[in-house]
């Protein structure tokens, strides 16, 4: 006789009580493989977003998701491995230059990322906004790639943490995805699956981002970072701003030419350092760099010596995309037809740039998604965003918009126009570190 009772799991966490691991892993398995009906696992759902969960029971319930499919080991490949995860926004390509940079260094990154969110972009639809670049590969192919050339990024396969495939499914029709132990299991089910041996997180926090307040942001890389040590990783998180995209572009194929500007030294000044501060901790958890000025003297000269831009022209190769696109990104890239700037109304500063309104933006250009199926233009999207503090003439362009078609460019226009605010007075730049680091 079957003695294990979901609905007693699900009361004890209604009524504020900690749920045993082995009842964890239980309902977790149960769950996947359907022998545990959904509204069951709604309602236990719900009962975290409302009570929490400790530190101990949020490591559970990762773990128990982490082994509900495979799990990769990278042992053997002669190189530590780490892994950065962003929790998404606008204009964050990041995750595109950080690979082969990292990897020029010595550690290998398995990356499995994913597509676009709602308004937040997908790191998977902007790689493969390079002609042939194919993020669907087996297993296999990924570590052939991962041993070779020491970075590879691809989608998430169906054998890795299911669970959550089917967890995240069910949270985002029964209002529970913003519960902080259930997006922490989510992110490191699969990111402790990938098999990484170091992970550094980026908690976006503002208008741009899925954690509005700072109080939010700091309780999710708190909660990752105690998760990922009690799994047994070196973990960091920073906590960045999000209020204003990151970057100057927003868009697929616009935001590969930016990565590319990067990885050849350059590109702009915030998404540069960003890609820096959060490579730097992936050098010093796997000990290839001493310190944090060790990390960085590394990464700063393989930048200007090309050797990141080679790594990332390897990588491209390897998944069949066009390695030109680290030479001649202009030639290379597919170019939206219409181009249209959006104008200062009058001189003055830029007081304030709304990401939301960017990234809504972009989505009705056709650079993100309205519903699953729906196909995306790699093309469209936006460039040369100015940013808060900057001084602007009257007429001088605040961006320029990249369209399909005008009918496009006339949907996006009203909330392009109104994405920026521009005062006679001087305005400070933002900050892009709300916390620079969490955590020892």
């Amino acid at each position: 006789m079957d003695s294990f009772v979901p609905q007693w799991i699900i009361e004890r966490k209604r009524d504020g009580q900690a749920v045993a691991e082995a009842d964890l892993r239980e309902l977790v398995a149960r769950f996947t493989d359907g022998r545990l009906p959904e509204y069951q696992m709604a309602a236990f759902a719900m009962a975290v977003f409302f009570r929490g969960m400790t530190s101990a029971e949020t490591l559970a319930l990762t773990d128990a998701m982490r082994f509900s499919g495979d799990s990769l080991d990278w042992g053997g490949i002669g190189a530590p491995t780490a892994d950065k995860h962003s929790t998404g926004g606008i204009g964050d390509k990041v995750s595109i230059p950080l690979a082969p940079l990292v990897a020029a260094c010595g550690v290998a990154v398995p990356m499995i990322s994913g597509r676009g969110l709602g308004i937040t972009g997908g790191t998977l639809d902007k790689l493969e906004s390079i002609p042939g670049y194919d993020a669907a590969l087996s297993v296999e192919r990924f570590r052939s790639i991962v041993s070779t050339v020491g970075c590879s990024i691809i989608g998430q396969t169906e054998r890795l943490a299911p669970a959550d495939r089917k967890l995240y499914a069910l949270r985002d029709v029964t209002g529970t995805v913003p519960s902080i132990p259930l997006i922490t299991a989510s992110i490191l089910s699969k990111k402790l699956a990938e098999g990484a041996g170091a992970l550094v997180f980026d908690v976006k926090c503002g208008a741009g981002a899925f954690m509005k307040t700072r109080e939010d942001a700091l309780a999710l890389a708190q909660s990752l970072v105690s998760v990922a040590r009690g799994a047994g990783r070196g973990a960091e998180a920073l906590v960045t701003a999000m209020d204003e995209p990151l970057g100057r572009t927003a868009g697929n194929a616009l935001e590969i030419a930016e990565s590319v500007e990067i990885l050849r030294g350059g590109g702009p000044k915030d998404a540069r350092a960003l890609t820096l501060r959060l490579a730097a901790p992936m050098l010093t958890l796997t000990g290839v760099a001493v310190d944090e000025n060790a990390a960085m003297r590394m990464l700063e000269e393989k930048l200007s010596s090309g050797a990141a831009a080679q790594k990332f022209a390897e990588m491209v190769a390897a998944h069949g995309g066009n390695a030109a696109v680290i030479d001649a990104p202009e030639s290379v890239l597919p170019r939206a037809p219409v181009r249209r700037p959006v104008e200062a109304p009058r001189a003055g500063f830029v007081s304030a740039v709304d990401a939301d309104a960017i990234g809504r933006a972009v989505l009705l250009l056709g650079g993100g998604r309205r519903s699953v199926s729906d196909a995306i233009d790699p093309a469209v999207g936006v460039s040369d965003i100015r940013k808060t503090g900057e001084h602007v003439s009257a007429g001088e362009p605040l961006l320029v918009v990249h369209a399909r078609s005008e009918a496009a460019l006339g949907e996006a226009m009203p909330l392009l126009k109104g994405a920026f605010s521009v005062s006679e007075e001087p305005v400070p730049a933002r900050p892009l570190f709300i916390q620079p680091e969490f955590g020892p």
